[in-house]
């Protein structure tokens, strides 16, 4: 997921995934980073979910496949990813009643869009690192403020993780296209201050097996919505 949707974006952020895809292949992190993200939505009793910069679906997939999601949307601002995302769910031949609980939108995350209302549910499944972190501002009002959702989950990569990867030069980001890769505490203090600001309880899961000193190769924050939050002026 590239904030901009140019076709020289969408071409260099394929190459990109394929990187990034190969780094964490070995220990098979992205299934189970998916399964997790799955299990929390199971968790908290979401029956509709919007993916925040669902990219070419591979979530969208699996909340497809399982019938406690009655709607299931993704969002993304590349053309090419939500084709892609349309080939992988085979959505020109899914039966109708299967079809009807599937939406792609186009749209950018860092833009007031009521479209994203009404979920109980929303993910950002590795996105906030794409973002400058000037812009995640915006995105956590419009995810946070006023689409509002009653659960949210977010995964980010572990920054102190990568010294364990064997295909990382020292000091790279495992994606080229990452604008950073946080620490646990550096995530920890941006998610509690999210929940403080928006009206939500979060709490931390590792995703991946744990190494001593540096944790797991993702974390995830899953944000339970406790209080509505003050009205803004449009």
């Amino acid at each position: 997921m590239l904030e901009e949707g140019s076709p020289g974006q969408d071409a260099a952020e394929e190459t990109y995934a394929s990187q990034e895809e190969s780094i964490e292949k070995p220990m098979s992190l992205n299934e189970h980073r998916l399964n997790s993200v799955v299990g929390a939505l199971k968790s908290s009793g979401a029956k509709t979910v919007i993916d925040m910069g669902c990219g070419e679906g591979k979530l969208l997939a699996a909340l497809v496949k399982d019938r406690d999601f009655s709607a299931v949307s993704g969002m993304d601002v590349s053309h090419a990813a939500l084709e892609r995302a349309a080939q992988r769910l085979n959505l020109d031949r899914l039966p109708a009643a299967v079809r009807d609980r599937v939406n792609l939108i186009h749209g950018s995350l860092t833009y007031r869009d009521k479209r994203l209302g009404g979920f109980d549910a929303a993910t950002a499944v590795e996105v906030i690192e794409h973002l400058d972190e000037p812009r995640l501002a915006a995105f956590e009002r419009v995810l946070f403020e006023f689409a509002h959702p009653r659960n949210v989950v977010v995964t980010t990569p572990n920054a102190e993780y990568n010294v364990l990867f064997t295909g990382l030069a020292c000091g790279k980001l495992r994606h080229p296209d990452h604008r950073f890769e946080w620490t646990r505490g550096q995530f920890r203090l941006w998610a509690s201050g999210v929940a403080e600001r928006f009206g939500y309880s979060v709490h931390f899961t590792p995703v991946g097996t744990e190494a001593p000193a540096v944790g797991a190769p993702t974390q995830m924050a899953i944000f339970t919505v406790c209080s509505r939050p003050t009205k803004v002026d449009s």
